[in-house]
């Protein structure tokens, strides 16, 4: 028993200061169900933790250090933002963030036949930004490299896969234009 509780301290201490936050982070979670708590430890974590930003109970955020949460941007339960030491996710203000969006900026290498998967490791990283004024729909993945224009709108359950010109609306898999604002 002594055991057991001195390993939850010694997780809950690496929680608290790894550069990632979520459900599994105990460190972190449990601080978030007091709303002060929840907006110091993210202004401590990202590199950048906007006025009126939230990030909520459910979501996960990796390499923290490298993500920025603007203004009146508010991350939902069961988004994943996967950032890495060599690439940002950047997202700027007045963007709304529907539930279990996904965005990472980099991928597993698929390359080369006679490895696993498991051993090829992972591509390049690339940034992703989302302009000011976007909505990015529940669902939606928005993969490395991407940048979604000003007050453009991406389809629920949409895989972004290119950059989204500024008042547009995409959707599909691969998103495609469906029309300009």
């Amino acid at each position: 028993m002594l055991g057991e509780l001195k390993e939850l301290h010694q997780r809950w201490r690496w929680s608290r200061k790894t550069d990632r936050l979520g459900p599994d982070m105990l460190g972190t979670y449990f601080h978030f169900f007091l709303p002060s708590l929840q907006r110091k430890i993210c202004k401590e974590k990202f590199l950048f933790f906007g006025e009126n930003a939230e990030f909520r109970i459910g979501a996960y955020a990796v390499q923290c250090s490298n993500i920025k949460i603007g203004n009146n941007v508010v991350i939902r339960p069961n988004c994943v933002l996967m950032a890495s030491q060599d690439s940002v996710i950047d997202i700027e203000n007045d963007v709304l963030v529907g539930s279990g969006v996904h965005i990472y900026v980099s991928n597993h290498r698929f390359d080369d036949v006679s490895l696993p998967i498991y051993h090829q490791g992972h591509s390049p990283s690339k940034a992703v930004k989302i302009k000011e004024g976007s909505w990015i729909g529940a669902g939606a993945i928005i993969l490395p490299g991407v940048t979604i224009g000003k007050n453009s709108v991406v389809g629920a359950g949409s895989i972004v896969t290119k950059n989204v010109e500024d008042f547009t609306v995409v959707a599909g898999n691969p998103a495609k234009l469906i029309k300009r604002i």
